[in-house]
């Protein structure tokens, strides 16, 4: 499968965004049981479907996901995914307009530690500097409090919630669709939530450290 843009591996001081490999699939594995109790309304596989997960990550590239493993960099275990979706172009142009962060889950011993917070900086700060998109969307189920204050913390916008707009991931809701919060960060404001990432990133590292993490190359997701 061939991805609709390349991306490089990307990395930060805390983690390193691989694109996603059946390489991941025994970390990942260990990592989805550590303590699910966040996981209410997140597509999160359990250790034994974890090999059905990533097949369905890799099939979902032909319409246009572009999905990555979260390395921890301190031990380099997988601890979790993350993507680029929902891709949308200018009309008539082969060029991005705007592109989505979703499906995102990390294993519990990840939370917390400023790993979000710095893959959400590298996934945004590609899309604006690299790939010159004009919005970058994020969204949740309207219902996942804890994701919201997440995606709030970004310094993205909140736009309302859109019924019956995502399927469910919620437990006895399969084959429903749910309401969904919206989010987003447009080009204009990037360098002030740039700026308020970098911050509470080193406010959860408990540090003062502000350098802007970088590329490094590796092979398309």
């Amino acid at each position: 499968m061939q991805p609709w843009f390349h991306v490089p591996a990307l990395t930060g001081s805390l983690v390193r965004l691989e694109p996603l490999s059946a390489d991941h699939a025994a970390d990942l594995a260990q990592a989805v049981e550590e303590d699910r109790s966040n996981y209410t309304f997140t597509l999160v596989p359990r250790a034994e479907e974890v090999v059905g997960y990533l097949a369905a990550q890799f099939d979902r590239m032909t319409d246009g996901l572009v999905p990555f493993a979260l390395v921890r960099r301190s031990d380099g275990r997988a601890v979790g995914c993350t993507a680029y979706w929902e891709p949308r172009y200018w009309p008539g142009r082969k060029d991005l307009q705007a592109v989505e962060i979703g499906f995102t889950w990390l294993g519990a011993s990840a939370q917390g530690s400023g790993i979000n917070t710095e893959a959400k900086l590298l996934l945004m700060r590609y899309a604006f500097e690299e790939l010159r998109v004009v919005r970058v969307d994020l969204k949740t189920d309207a219902r996942n409090h804890r994701s919201r204050r997440a995606i709030e913390a970004t310094g993205a916008t909140y736009e309302g919630v859109l019924r019956n707009w995502s399927m469910s991931w919620a437990p006895g809701e399969e084959g429903r669709l749910r309401d969904s919060a919206m989010y987003s960060v447009v080009s204009a404001e990037w360098a002030g939530v740039e700026a308020r990432l970098l911050e509470r990133l080193a406010e959860q590292r408990g540090s003062i450290r502000t350098e802007r993490p970088g590329i490094s190359e590796g092979s398309a997701a």
